[in-house]
């Protein structure tokens, strides 16, 4: 089988280097927040959009929530007519 290794200098040094890529990925990924001003990104919620908004559309938490409230009007089907009856 394996030899058990007793080297604890060579053991920490890998444990260091690890440590230190580690370190490394994580100041790559945070360098784009550093940079940007006020570390904020733009939201990419439907519902931040303005464009979205001018059409009337929606997130659909926003959709389901007005889906669900008390309409103001009830239509009729009954008093319905189509645009070739005018």
């Amino acid at each position: 089988m394996w030899k058990k290794s007793s080297n604890f200098a060579g053991e920490m040094k890998e444990i260091l280097i690890v440590i230190g890529l580690v370190a490394a990925a994580m100041a790559l990924l945070a360098i784009r927040i550093i940079l940007k001003k006020n570390g904020q990104f733009s939201s990419h919620d439907i519902g931040a959009s303005e464009a979205m908004r001018k059409r009337g559309i929606h997130c659909i938490r926003t959709q389901d929530w007005l889906e669900r409230q008390p309409k103001k009007y009830k239509i009729n089907p009954n008093n319905l007519t189509s645009a070739n009856n005018k």
